[in-house]
């Protein structure tokens, strides 16, 4: 069987591998991405936040902690944006059980909208990269990670959904739909090239600020042999755009 958006985070027994494993110090999303996000995110106090794909809403609760005014998120699993509403008891949030593409974004609302290693799962970029940016308020921005498009190319390198020692970057100009084994399950994302992002981005209206690849640094690594493994190929995309 196979897993399409966020489906497969409202089964149990994938959920709480996946949580274990992105919680780990040396995981990518805590020993590469997040540096990066805060770093692109610069000052939040005061703002308004809309994060798509917000999973349990942890994200939302450091930024609540930090200084941001308002944290609204959006999460299509069942399990997780419970998980979410859960996190924010007391705090001053909203989160919306809707999918990215299902949600109905307000004209001018938001100073930063995030996403983070979920828009991935997205079929079509353009029309929500427009939902995005009209959205945003005047001189607002967009933040958002995907997993790079080197390793959503091609998974033949994965074909048990094991650790990967090796990289197969093959296909990487036929775009569209691709089948990973992941944590004992079949996750469909959609693979598309960097230049598709880019001009996707442009088209919409935005102004492209900084795009990052997820460069390894070593004081985020508990483990040696780990950071040398993500010295390797590059893991996350990351973008900063203004309206």
């Amino acid at each position: 069987m196979e897993y399409r958006g966020p489906s497969v985070y409202d089964q149990e027994d994938f959920r709480k591998k996946y949580m274990n494993h992105r919680d780990r110090q040396d995981s990518p999303n805590i020993a590469i991405e997040k540096p990066i996000i805060y770093e692109l995110l610069g000052d939040f106090h005061g703002k308004s936040v809309l994060d798509l794909g917000c999973g349990n809403a942890a994200f939302g609760k450091e930024l609540l902690h930090l200084g941001a005014k308002f944290y609204t998120g959006i999460e299509g699993s069942e399990r997780m944006s419970a998980l979410a509403n859960q996190n924010l008891i007391e705090e001053n949030a909203q989160i919306y059980h809707e999918t990215m593409e299902t949600f109905r974004y307000p004209t001018n609302e938001y100073e930063i909208i995030t996403s983070r290693f979920a828009i991935h799962y997205v079929d079509d970029i353009q029309s929500l990269f427009q939902n995005v940016y009209q959205s945003l308020k005047e001189d607002g921005r967009f933040i958002f990670s995907i997993q790079h498009p080197l390793t959503t190319s091609s998974f033949k390198s994965k074909k048990t959904g094991d650790r990967r020692e090796d990289w197969i970057v093959d296909d990487y100009f036929i775009e569209g739909e691709r089948k990973e084994p992941w944590i004992q399950k079949v996750v469909v994302k959609y693979h598309r090239t960097t230049e598709h992002y880019f001009h996707a981005l442009l088209k919409a209206g935005f102004t492209i600020v900084d795009l990052r690849e997820g460069t390894p640094e070593r004081e985020y690594f508990t483990n040696e042999g780990e950071f040398e493994r993500r010295q390797r190929i590059p893991i996350v995309l990351m973008f900063s755009c203004r309206k």
